[in-house]
């Protein structure tokens, strides 16, 4: 985004391309070459998914998708095509996101009105040769009403068309327009990935906050970009050595990041909730995999998940205490951690 431009996208980053302005995709690059091939056999499917956790390149996924199919079906060059969805003036591309309100900020979610819009215009005579294209970024924000309208155009799509739905939490959405896509499943990037991604736009980084970011990012980009507009990475690294072995921490350690990370806010406040939950949504998805014998870890990293998210959103609503927050989420990390994995060393608490 630069200077005098437009916020096209809430969470948008002073200086980060948006995913429509990437010049080209990194990573997933086994899942792309599936979906372009099915492209040029004429066997795309109508509605697709791409889910997996927040940060990773979905949308980036989704818009480069969206050029591969616009150039493969229109009659106009590759270059012209980028240039125009960069630019957000392509009339073949329709993107639904939170929009920006008329007065500050966004609206809390992707509103009934504005999916109606996109259901209107997808029906009209097309500007453009080729195919119709949605891209929802994200599907995770529409509200009960827009998921339903929205479900009415997956049910009785216009011919030609494809929708491209961003998710970072599947699960919550309607069983029913789950049923209605090809879902796939992307995942985080490696390590070379993420430092290209972010290299590329940030070529004036210094080479150990990079490398610290990247470290930080735990496969997503988009928080390495956020890493990098930190000031000083002391705090996160703490929390990241302490995620990394919970149980064999003393217990002074987790109040002193709780004092560090409250006394800090902001970003980096934000940037420590999220490693907090992307740990719990890590050891969730270890506990599903460990087969029968670790009911008892998924079913406490589920309620886990679930107290973590309900004292952060209480927290939120009624301004409580950051730091008894924080402390709150340590100790039954901790616990679980302490129940379920390897175990402290005798002699600490």
């Amino acid at each position: 985004m630069s200077a005098g431009d437009p916020q096209r996208e809430p969470d948008q980053l002073e200086g980060v391309l948006l995913p429509e302005q990437a010049p080209r995709l990194i990573g997933h690059e086994t899942a792309f070459a599936a979906l372009i091939d099915q492209a040029g056999e004429g066997r795309l499917p109508g509605a697709i998914l791409l889910h997996g956790p927040r940060g990773i390149g979905k949308a980036s996924f989704a818009f480069t998708l969206a050029k591969q199919v616009l150039t493969m079906t229109g009659d106009e060059p590759a270059e012209r095509v980028d240039e125009q969805i960069a630019a957000g003036v392509h009339p073949n591309i329709f993107v639904l996101r939170r929009r920006a309100r008329d007065t500050n900020g966004f609206y809390a979610a992707i509103r009934v009105e504005d999916v109606r819009d996109v259901q209107h215009r997808m029906r009209q005579t097309r500007g453009r040769a080729g195919y119709r294209i949605c891209v929802v970024d994200s599907i995770d924000d529409c509200n009960q009403s827009s998921a339903n309208a929205l479900l009415k155009i997956l049910e009785e799509p216009p011919a030609e068309t494809l929708f491209l739905l961003v998710s970072h939490r599947p699960g919550s959405l309607l069983p029913t327009i789950r049923s209605r896509c090809h879902a796939y499943a992307l995942r985080g990037l490696d390590a070379a990935a993420v430092q290209m991604i972010v290299a590329a736009q940030v070529p004036e980084a210094d080479s150990a906050m990079l490398q610290r970011a990247v470290e930080l990012a735990d496969g997503r980009p988009q928080r390495a970009f956020e890493a990098l507009m930190i000031e000083g990475l002391d705090t996160l690294d703490t929390l990241q050595r302490w995620l990394n072995a919970p149980a064999s921490q003393p217990a002074g350690v987790h109040l002193q990041l709780a004092d560090a990370i409250a006394k800090a806010g902001g970003a980096e406040a934000a940037f420590a909730r999220d490693m907090l939950i992307g740990w719990m949504a890590d050891e969730a998805r270890a506990a599903s995999m460990a087969g029968p014998l670790a009911r008892n870890r998924l079913a406490s990293a589920t309620e886990l998940w679930d107290k973590a998210h309900a004292v952060f959103a209480d927290a939120d609503a009624y301004n409580l205490d950051a730091r008894q927050t924080l402390v709150s989420i340590f100790d039954a990390l901790r616990q679980h951690a302490r129940l379920h994995m390897h175990l402290a060393p005798a002699g600490q608490s």
